[in-house]
């Protein structure tokens, strides 16, 4: 039995490959649940802000370094940090978590596109915004792919009572396989865990 959310942390994020299929495998189009794309509709239409400014600041100081190698340019790396942080905390994620995935997914690569045809960072599938009605919208922005990723995943973490593994297979579209979570554990360990 797993005792703590470390542990469980490590035993549930995603890969590049497998999370490009999450949604095609998960769920079918025809057969999307209400209240996820209710949820979906809800996120894309909030705004982001951070709510404590010196925690923030003390947040990013440190993710920014270690994140200076994958993404250099000072001015994209702590934008596309403080949306992590927002999205993250909006869907009750830790941000260091959505790192891990990402860094599964796409390697932080914001254009990055699946065999699939999962985009973006987080590797959201392009059918998602046309079910919540907004065709319109690009899962290559990063504010609207993290929060599509995020509310995704936090319904999944919901829809499996906090079980992290379980929620990242559905997520990944592998439910009740190890390799994806395991990849999600050790980046999240190796490279974002925060103390």
């Amino acid at each position: 039995m797993i005792n703590n959310w470390k542990s469980y942390l490590l035993v549930t994020i995603f890969s590049f490959f497998s999370a490009s299929n999450y949604l095609l495998a998960a769920e079918k189009t025809s057969d999307i649940n209400p209240e996820l794309r209710a949820l979906l509709k809800k996120a894309a239409n909030e705004s982001d802000s951070f709510k404590d400014h010196f925690d923030a600041q003390v947040w990013l100081v440190d993710m920014s370094k270690r994140l200076s190698k994958k993404v250099p340019d000072d001015k994209k790396r702590i934008n596309m940090l403080k949306i992590i942080h927002y999205e993250a905390t909006r869907a009750k994620l830790k941000p260091e978590l959505v790192l891990a995935i990402i860094d599964v997914e796409s390697n932080f690569q914001p254009y990055a596109v699946s065999r699939a045809g999962a985009h973006g960072l987080m590797q959201v599938m392009p059918f998602w915004l046309k079910e919540i009605g907004r065709p319109g919208d690009n899962l290559f922005r990063i504010q609207t792919n993290l929060r599509m990723g995020s509310t995704i995943l936090r319904y999944y973490l919901d829809k499996e009572k906090g079980n992290l593994t379980r929620a990242l297979g559905r997520y990944n579209g592998s439910l009740g396989k190890w390799k994806y979570p395991n990849k999600v554990y050790r980046a999240y360990e190796k490279r974002w865990y925060s103390q």
